[in-house]
């Protein structure tokens, strides 16, 4: 065993553990895991620590290095445990001088006691002021759908939020070089390219002129017409700019779904959350964008629990699914992450968070249900992930039989299992 890799947390850490794998083997490292952390949520680096711990009691001769944004908050927590022989910071997990330091640390150490303070190698995030592309010629081999980095870090302090000091300010990857990424994985045959990032609809502030993520999507569409499928990740509404909104009505290889950061349906709790707009922001976007695609599907983050918000503040979280026809929810229960604003604010009791959270799981569920019923005779654009499992321009799953993975096959919907569509 060389090097492997256990990640948690976004699409964005799926993308970076591929640039870890390639980095990290490529400085020679063996009998190696490394973990991706995410800071998101308590629970997360929970999860982290808890599998840090059985690895290390299942493989008792294997390094293991700790990365990623929990590692870049906390470090000395994890430097601090017996079974963690280095953290390494968020930027320089990218970085191969970085991973030829650890072998040469770890080569040095051999045989000896190692105190926690020196396991630590993590740089300041926030002087970290540009972004270099990164192509991973090996980027999950196959699959149909991979994912392009084109922004990463924030410059919003959301109150509830840690990752801005585990990924740093807002910083871009050029149009050009993402137009290269694109234009190179589809040669290699990927039919579908997501964009992804922390806070993708800041794309392009820190560069020369400007541009916004809607110039970016045209560029990409008008360059690389051998593109099948675009699809956009997670976005900002308030921040969707005219060009991103022309795409989506004029452009069919733009997936019609989007995911978007609403976090709440109250606008007092928005505004203790440090959100940049309202709930009437949100309702009017998503009305907006079902007028220029009617068939668009929506989904949103929605944090349950957040601290002061009372029964009837919930409630308009929960008619807010309805409201902008919600499609997919990932709901968050809301944890204090230290440090941040949110977490010095009087807390929602424990056991009430957690029923909230069952209460918005199980609207977004029957939202789902709705989704997966009104499919019944229609004919989609079916992507072939998996010789069991496809996705529509809409990204709902579909059951597959009999299918190439990798290719896009036009199929009737004929049922739903609950879950799935059925063709």
């Amino acid at each position: 065993m060389s090097v492997e890799i256990v990640t948690f947390g976004c699409r964005l850490n799926a993308f970076e553990s591929e640039v870890i794998l390639r980095e990290a083997g490529g400085a020679g490292l063996t009998d190696t895991i490394v973990i991706n952390s995410c800071a998101v949520t308590n629970e997360a680096v929970a999860q982290a620590r808890q599998s840090i711990r059985r690895i290390k009691r299942e493989r008792p001769e294997t390094r293991i290095v700790v990365t990623g944004c929990a590692a870049q908050t906390q470090p000395e927590m994890f430097a601090g445990m017996a079974e963690v022989d280095r953290v390494l910071g968020n930027d320089d997990k990218m970085r191969g001088e970085a991973w030829r330091a650890a072998r040469a640390a770890f080569d040095g150490a051999a045989g000896f006691g190692v105190e926690a303070s020196e396991k630590i190698a993590v740089a300041d995030i926030m002087a970290v002021k540009e972004m270099a592309p990164h192509l991973v010629e090996g980027f999950q081999k196959g699959w149909p759908r991979v994912f392009v980095q084109v922004q990463n870090g924030c410059d919003h302090r959301c109150t509830f939020c840690i990752i801005p000091y585990g990924r740093g300010n807002s910083r871009s990857v050029p149009m050009g070089a993402v137009v290269e990424q694109v234009r190179a994985l589809v040669e290699r045959g990927h039919a579908e390219i997501v964009l992804t990032g922390v806070d993708l609809t800041s794309y392009g502030a820190d560069l020369p002129g400007a541009p916004k993520l809607g110039q970016l999507t045209k560029q990409i569409l008008r360059h690389v017409p051998e593109l099948q499928r675009l699809r956009i990740s997670s976005i900002d509404s308030i921040e969707a700019d005219r060009d991103l909104l022309d795409a989506i009505a004029d452009d069919e290889r733009l997936m019609p779904h989007l995911h978007l950061s609403l976090q709440s349906g109250d606008d007092l709790i928005l505004k203790r959350m440090k959100r940049r707009h309202s709930r009437k922001d949100a309702i009017d976007f998503c009305a907006q964008v079902r007028r220029l695609r009617p068939d668009i599907a929506l989904g949103a983050d929605i944090i349950a629990g957040f601290p002061t918000e009372t029964v009837e503040m919930f409630a308009r979280s929960l008619d807010l699914v309805d409201e902008c026809g919600l499609t997919f929810l990932h709901v968050f229960p809301y944890s204090p992450r230290p440090g941040t604003p949110a977490a010095r604010m009087p807390q929602v009791e424990g056991n009430e968070i957690r029923e909230r959270a069952k209460r918005l799981r199980a609207t977004g569920e029957v939202a789902l249900q709705r989704r997966l019923a009104s499919e019944l005779g229609h004919t989609r654009q079916v992507l072939i992930e998996s010789a069991t499992q496809g996705r529509t321009e809409h990204f709902v799953p579909v059951a597959i039989s009999g299918e190439t993975p990798g290719a896009v096959r036009s199929l009737r919907i004929t049922g739903n299992d609950g879950a799935r569509l059925m063709v």
